[in-house]
Parts: structure tokens; C-alpha cells; sequence
């Protein structure tokens, strides 16, 4: 059901379904926008992100999670791209190379930022705007989208441990660190299973400094020859496609292509719901 209308209807027809809601008589449905004010609500108060924490922290805290496989996947929606602002620099650059015992100190890059920053420092810098997005598919062939980025940390058993929304042209690198950081949160793990997006020094030794072994695909960078996993690295590498069928499964069967709503606080809710009935599936499925 790709609209609440679609679902009023459904409630209408379905009573076993409207008693599972947890309304009796066809009379007690709500209007259609007692449903989006409601939706709103939920965006506001962000109920579904802390509602996936609660139910992480109950049910996965106490397991030892062998593998965080960590990647990214568009979120196309129904929303103009944000113009482009261009950066406008405080003072102008000095021409050509310092003068003897002048300094010139460089701004620190994100990555660098976030050595020193919070959490919440971390996730409130990133860009949250709908602008646009390009990737390279698995055919070597560029694909556009306007919308935003979905980052997960997922573990063994398909279970999304924590989850970033970003604006659809951020660099999957910029979210390694407070990705990794909110996980470490909530669950004790062991290795931290990457593609070649985040091989930077900074994002290693932030996994080293959790106590976490990262395996990290190397990128070929002006030429240089790609680095090789060890055998038993190689072998725990493979287990990275976890992410990849958790994000199929999102688009496919809990909503992740039909995002009807508008803004990152409704993106993100819209996204959420369909991530935590994911997680239960998934955590139901570890049970039986």
C-alpha cells in the first residue's frame, strides 16, 4: 500500500486488519488527515528512530556481533532538488607559496572535524537536503537520482543496527564515523566489513580505537596497485552482502522505493517504519 488512502480503504474492507490497528467499527478510522498530522508527529518527535534503538538495545545488546557490514543505497522521492550554495570563503587566499616563517593553516576536512566531535556534533553537521546523487552501478555504468542516501550499519542475521539519512551527493566516507559510533552504542562487535568508498587512515583507526579489526576494500588511487585481503580475511569479507540484502529486502517487500512524503524528518520516519518491522522479522526468524 503505496498511499494512506490505499490503507483506509484496505481498514474499510479488512476487519481483521482494523482490529489489529486497533479499531472496532469501520466509524472510528480517521480521516486521511488525521493520518498525515499524525505521520508529522511521529517525524517531529523522531518515534520510529528511537523505537528501533529500544528494540536493538533489548535484543542485540547482549549478543557478540561477528561482522558490522556498512554501506549506502539511493532513496529516489517526489522532491526538487536544493539549489546549489556556493562557498563563500571568509578571507581570500594569499597567491603562490608562503614567505619564510609564514603559516598558513588549511581548514580541517569533515573526517578531521570529527576526530574531536560528538556524536551529536557528528550527526548534526551532516547535510540533510534533497539534492542530487550519482553513483557507479556494478556494470561501470554512472546513475542519477534526486533524493538521499541511506547508510546502514547492518550485523550477522540481516539485523540493521543503526541507520543515517544524508543528503543524496554526500560522500559515504563522511558517515563512516558517527555510523560506527552509534553502533558501538548499542552493540559489542568484532570486525567492521567496508568497500573501497571508505578507505581512509582516519575511518581505520576510528575502528581500531573501538576495538574493532576493520577489513576495508582498497582503493586504487592515481594508479597505485589495489591491496589484497589475507585468505581468512577474504573469506569474512563475503559476509559484507549482508548489507546489500538487507537494503533489497527494504525496497522490496517494507516500503523503500514507494517514499511518498517530502523532507529528510519524513523521508527518514517513512524509511524507519519499514526498517524496524525489517529488524522483527529478522529477529523473529533468529528465534525460530
Amino acid at each position: 500500500m503505496g498511499t494512506t488512502r490505499q490503507l483506509l480503504e484496505r481498514l474499510e474492507s479488512d476487519a481483521t486488519l482494523r482490529r489489529l490497528c486497533g479499531w472496532e467499527r469501520q466509524s472510528e478510522l480517521p480521516s486521511e488527515a488525521t493520518f498525515s498530522r499524525a505521520f508529522a508527529a511521529f517525524s517531529q518527535s523522531q518515534l520510529p528512530e528511537r523505537v528501533h534503538k529500544e528494540l536493538i538495545e533489548k535484543y542485540e545488546s547482549s549478543r557478540l556481533v561477528g561482522h558490522i557490514s556498512r554501506d549506502s543505497t539511493e532513496i529516489k522521492v517526489r522532491e526538487q532538488a536544493a539549489a546549489k550554495v556556493k562557498k563563500v570563503e571568509s578571507a581570500k587566499r594569499k597567491r603562490g607559496r608562503p614567505k619564510k616563517g609564514e603559516k598558513r593553516n588549511k581548514p580541517l576536512k569533515r573526517l578531521e572535524r570529527q576526530q574531536s566531535m560528538t556524536l551529536e556534533e557528528m550527526l548534526k553537521e551532516l547535510p540533510r537536503i534533497c539534492d542530487y546523487g550519482r553513483k557507479i552501478n556494478s556494470k561501470g555504468y554512472p546513475e542519477h537520482w534526486v533524493g538521499y542516501k541511506l547508510h546502514l550499519d547492518v550485523a550477522d542475521g540481516q539485523i540493521p543496527i543503526s541507520c543515517v539519512l544524508s543528503s543524496a551527493s554526500l560522500h559515504d566516507s563522511q558517515v563512516a564515523v558517527p555510523l560506527a559510533t552509534m553502533s558501538a552504542q548499542r552493540v559489542t562487535s568484532l570486525y567492521d566489513l567496508m568497500d573501497s568508498a571508505y578507505d581512509a587512515q582516519i575511518i581505520k583507526e576510528h575502528s581500531r580505537a573501538l576495538g574493532h579489526v576493520p577489513l576495508i576494500d582498497s582503493h586504487t588511487r592515481r594508479g597505485a596497485e589495489k591491496q589484497k585481503f589475507a585468505p581468512h580475511e577474504a573469506q569474512r569479507f563475503r559476509e559484507r552482502t549482508t548489507v546489500e540484502r538487507v537494503y533489497g529486502r527494504l525496497k522490496e517487500e517494507f516500503g523503500g522505493r514507494m517514499v511518498r512524503v517530502r523532507g529528510a524528518a519524513k523521508v527518514m520516519t517513512s524509511l524507519m517504519f519499514g526498517i524496524i518491522a525489517l529488524t522483527a522479522d529478522q529477529l523473529l526468524r533468529l528465534v525460530s
